[in-house]
């Protein structure tokens, strides 16, 4: 059985994320074909999604919701975090039988991602970490960078004889959630205030990367689409909420960014 991967035994880290879906229907038949989550609940419409037992991802319906608007503040992507280099490597497998549209493959030094899109635009990343020892600091500060994902590597990890992919496996997490925001240097100052969080790394003035414990980043904020915008139009779908997980509360909160997106904490380990 693997191990639950580092990004979750942090003081702080991701927890769940609440899609407002405007087909919430087909919006989980695609997480469960594509991603591998499996159906855990439904109550007041809401459709809560996982791996094993663990919930990741909450598809809340409203048929009247206005599409996302990619220039707005919001959800740049869900990073779902499988266990292993092999895991990755078998969902690679998946995409390529069944002819997944993939939209981007990165080696990012500190971990190894595909991209892709769901049917009403939300962003999605499915990646698998380096080894936390073989990170690179400088200082307080992450190498990371965006370079060619070797992909007969990752395949290569998987045994030969393997039984291919079977979902997304027990200890898979959201390893970390990017936002869409308006002006990254408020993003960090939010994080950094009321999470705690360090900042691990920028891109210029145009994004910058959070995070608990010494991880790479759990929360990542650009402005590549989304520069100067304002506060959330609640009326579209998209992101509904983030939540976080935290050793440091003993009760749950909500809270809002700047840009108005909802931030819930709950206690306890993860």
């Amino acid at each position: 059985m693997s191990e639950l991967p580092f990004a979750a035994t942090t003081p702080v880290s991701v927890a769940r994320v609440g899609l407002k879906a405007r087909d919430a229907e087909s919006l989980a038949a695609y997480y469960r074909r594509v991603v591998g989550l499996q159906e855990l609940s439904r109550a007041d419409g809401a459709i809560t999604l996982g791996a094993a037992n663990r919930p990741l991802l909450v598809l809340e319906p409203d048929a009247s919701a206005k599409p996302d608007d990619p220039r707005s503040a919001g959800l740049f992507h869900t990073a779902f975090l499988l266990p292993s280099r092999a895991d990755l490597g078998r969902w690679i497998n998946h995409a390529i039988s069944d002819k997944i549209a993939i939209e981007g493959a990165s080696d990012h030094l500190v971990s190894e991602a595909l991209y892709l899109t769901d049917p009403e635009g939300n962003g999605i990343e499915i990646y698998a970490d380096r080894r936390p020892q073989d990170w690179k600091w400088n200082g307080d500060k992450i190498a990371m960078a965006t370079e060619r994902l070797n992909i007969p590597a990752v395949v290569g990890e998987v045994p030969a004889g393997d039984a291919g992919w079977q979902g997304a496996p027990e200890n898979s997490i959201v390893g970390h959630v990017h936002l869409r925001v308006g002006r990254p240097e408020e993003a960090e100052a939010w994080w950094n205030q009321e999470f705690g969080f360090d900042t691990v790394a920028k891109y210029g003035g145009q994004a910058v990367f959070l995070s608990s414990g010494h991880y790479h980043h759990h929360i990542g904020a650009n402005a590549w689409q989304s520069a100067g915008a304002g506060r959330r139009d609640p009326a579209r779908s998209g992101l509904a909420w983030v939540e976080m997980r935290s050793d440091n509360v003993t009760g749950e909160t909500t809270r809002e960014d700047p840009w108005g997106t909802v931030i819930r904490t709950v206690p306890g380990k993860a």
